[in-house]
């Protein structure tokens, strides 16, 4: 019986080694052929024009830390690794040092180009305020206008042509001020409460006017008749028991839980590789989406390589989650447990987690994550009847004109319907058009109810105002738009 054993083994030994020999000889990799190659192939640049990698700039190499470009839609190329570095490129004190020296004038040019791109003069709607009714809705749009061009409605006369020519466009991708690290980066406001995720290198690029209200309240579609339920406090590890307690399910109180338990991530933990001057638990769910709404922290879309060609992303409301299907910008994530599973770390870097220390939670609880999730409520709209329109009674003219072009003209109905007003597509709007730099590709459409609590506008913030985000669409949908039917509209989105 062993001397079988010893010759089918020497057999399928020797059979192995003829097989790697003949494999070999094929010019085969693995037992696999190296695959089909298109002979001459020659690029095309399939209309892309000035969009294409060949027309724009190479990605600078940047070590982590190091200073990028704010203008990143103006390069492309592929990086050197899709893997992070779990290592600092020095020593914790040196990094400190670094950051110290360098943030002071890091944060000088963000103003001067937030100020060069935005005219932040603080004015506000009267009596428009968001749904807490303690902030106003600011008023705009605040994007300047190039040189040469005195009004919105001039410039909307121009071809997309010209416009991107003449480097026209006043909407252009707004890039995350630090990319080497990026991350999230949290609201002053935050900050004052949380000053454990005041950042070393970064502070936020926005004024605090121009951002949501904090602590903003919280709707629950099972308690309608309670308002907000918090009563304007910040749901917190500490007081969620308290207020929540016979209000929700064992179940529903355990999804919560996890909502608000921080967890280290990339750069917000407890080794050197981080972004804080100490050591810190991390951040939850409920750092950037305060709530269940949003305070406005922005970081990069974990979807992508390299990390220069990472999207800006402002963070989006939970409010409404269970009428959505699409829950990424980019990614096709179905579901909202799904949603609390992978975003795990931010970067989409799973390697990350071996060395920092994984959340390591299980599907049941991102489950229960998921189930809190899908309790989120819009805001109350009480000039919108079942159906979603406005009741006549209750709104004004400009109101329902805006409607009525919101529905017909300006063709905001073609994307935004339904009980979110949202069509859970992803869009590609060719924004590119307009301006010289790397497409941006699809971005799913965002619903627009409780619009007016979420400033900044877009998936990167770029839309300051309601007003700005009617400015983009009349120019990029080429609308023609008059003043007045674009102030309607706005006055419109006010009511949703």
């Amino acid at each position: 019986m062993k001397k079988k054993y010893v010759v089918s083994s020497l057999i399928i030994g020797c059979s192995l080694l003829v097989g790697f020999q003949v494999a070999q000889d094929l010019g085969l990799h693995l037992l696999q052929s190296p695959g089909a190659v298109v002979k001459d192939y020659v690029e095309p640049d399939y209309g892309l024009g000035s969009g294409h990698v060949d027309s724009l700039k190479p990605f600078p190499k940047i070590k982590k830390g190091e200073r990028t470009p704010f203008d990143l839609w103006n390069y492309a190329g592929k990086g050197k690794s899709s893997f992070m570095d779990p290592n600092l490129p020095m020593e914790w004190n040196e990094w400190l040092a670094f950051h110290n020296e360098q943030k002071p004038q890091l944060m000088k040019d963000i103003r001067t180009y937030m100020d060069s791109r935005y005219d932040f003069n603080g004015e506000t709607y009267d009596e428009q305020y968001m749904s807490g009714g303690r902030k106003a809705i600011m008023k705009g749009p605040i994007a300047r206008l190039p040189k040469g061009i005195s009004s919105y409605e001039q410039l909307a006369k121009k071809t997309p042509e010209e416009i991107k020519q003449k480097d026209l466009f006043p909407f252009k991708p707004l890039a995350h001020p630090l990319a080497s690290t990026a991350h999230m980066v949290f609201p002053d406001s935050w900050n004052l409460a949380h000053p454990e995720h005041l950042r070393i290198d970064l502070d936020h690029d926005y004024p605090d006017e121009y951002l949501p209200e904090f602590p903003p309240p919280m709707f629950l579609t099972t308690h309608k008749e309670l308002g907000d339920v918090t009563k304007g406090k910040e749901i917190t590890l500490s007081n969620y028991y308290e207020i929540f307690n016979g209000l929700l399910t064992p179940e529903q109180m355990e999804g919560l839980k996890e909502l608000l338990r921080p967890t280290p991530t990339t750069w917000f933990n407890q080794t050197t590789h981080r972004v804080t001057p100490e050591p810190s638990a991390g951040v939850a769910c409920f750092s950037c989406h305060v709530n269940g709404h949003t305070n406005a922290a922005f970081e990069l879309s974990p979807d992508s390589r390299p990390h220069m060609a990472r999207l800006r992303v402002g963070t989006p409301s939970m409010r409404g989650n269970y009428n959505l299907l699409q829950l990424s910008s980019k990614r096709s994530i179905r579901s909202m447990d799904h949603f609390a599973e992978i975003e795990e770390y931010f970067d989409g870097d799973p390697g990350m987690m071996q060395h920092i220390g994984p959340r390591g939670h299980q599907k049941s609880v991102a489950n229960r994550m998921g189930d809190f999730n899908a309790m989120l409520d819009f805001p109350p709209a009480p000039k919108l009847g079942p159906m979603g329109n406005l009741i006549p009674e209750k709104a004004s003219k400009q109101e329902l004109y805006g409607e009525k072009l919101f529905n017909g003209k300006a063709q905001c109905v073609k994307c935004h319907y339904g009980p979110a007003f949202v069509d859970d597509y992803m869009h590609d709007l060719k924004v590119e058009r307009f301006y010289k730099g790397r497409p941006e590709g699809p971005i799913k459409t965002f619903p627009l109810r409780g619009i007016k609590d979420s400033p900044p506008y877009l998936h990167d913030d770029r839309l300051p105002t309601l007003d700005d985000t009617v400015e983009f669409f009349n120019l990029v949908l080429e609308l023609d738009l008059t003043k007045e039917e674009k102030e309607a509209l706005t006055a419109y989105m006010m009511c949703l």
